[in-house]
């Protein structure tokens, strides 16, 4: 007589199918970017509930903005307008050396793609644990944002956008395992690259030769290669540099400029070949929080 109920494939059997078949997926995803519109679409599903979810945020953070008192405003609008007044005498020596160093580019018959188009946006939720650091951001497609923008705050590099929705965008943070970025020293120009290690406060600095003119505390900005970042952002500052001996490379750490996990407010930078393409999207949505130069 027959079973009545006759059995299939073991469980390893099955386990192991479906892990191929993962893996097989993710291997098309990232050679041909198969899932790419897939991936805008469930974006933008999903977009109404992140906004939802943000609102008892927004909601709290309203409240307590209207219940500072008389004397907490007037000391804070008192405080801002020192430090607007300060930023305006600044921006006349800005508009002056960017002046001279167009006319040195001139000169040099060097080629200067990055614009200072930027725009606003607003943190709505972080992602943290051992694999990914990302931020959430309220700006999207619609808005001009695409994959690789670069992201800062007012201290300095953020990271970039990796995911892009209709309403919504992802960041992946400087920390992130996977995030690299080219900089130089500031004091003498050396160039380096920069690895995020997966902590918060720490990045790492491969590939640096021992006799290096590198020293702890040393300003590291982006250095414009690549043509992702522009040039002269602050990234880290470098916290240590030990060579051990018979090793090929030195061991370089640096901590971020930017405070990663307290940033509310963000600018979206925008490069020179995606700045056209932006104008006519926020000119069709109508969007007023871009800041000209």
């Amino acid at each position: 007589m027959k079973p009545i109920f006759t059995r299939g494939p073991s469980l390893l059997l099955r386990l192991s199918i479906m892990v191929v078949l993962a893996v097989a997926l993710l291997i098309a995803d990232n050679q041909y970017n198969l899932f790419s519109s897939v991936r805008i679409y469930l974006n933008s599903i999903v977009s109404p509930v992140q906004y939802i979810a943000d609102a008892p945020q927004k909601l709290f953070s309203t409240l307590s903005e209207n219940l500072m008192t008389r004397e907490e405003l007037k000391e804070r609008n008192q405080k801002l307008e020192k430090e607007n007044l300060h930023l305006k005498a600044d921006r006349l020596l800005l508009t002056e050396l960017e002046n001279e160093n167009k006319q040195m580019r001139k000169l040099l018959n060097s080629q200067y793609t990055f614009s200072n188009k930027r725009m606003i946006t607003e943190v709505m939720s972080l992602r943290s644990d051992p694999f990914t650091h990302q931020l959430l951001i309220d700006k999207g497609a619609i808005n001009g944002v695409y994959v690789g923008q670069p992201v800062i705050n007012e201290e300095g590099v953020v990271g970039q956008v990796m995911q892009v929705g209709s309403t919504t965008s992802r960041v992946l943070l400087l920390v992130d395992a996977s995030h690299g970025i080219p900089v130089r020293v500031q004091r003498n120009d050396v160039t380096a690259l920069v690895h995020g290690s997966g902590a918060w406060n720490k990045l790492n600095v491969p590939f640096v030769q021992s006799n290096a003119d590198l020293q702890e505390g040393d300003l590291l900005v982006t250095s414009g290669l690549g043509g992702r970042f522009p040039a002269g952002y602050p990234v880290a500052t470098v916290t240590s540099f030990v060579y051990n001996e018979g090793a090929p490379y030195a061991e370089v750490t640096a901590t971020p400029v930017a405070q990663l996990d307290r940033s509310r407010y963000l600018l979206l930078l925008w490069n020179g070949h995606q700045i056209k393409q932006a104008d006519l999207l926020l000119d069709d949505v109508g969007v007023n929080d871009v800041i000209a130069p």
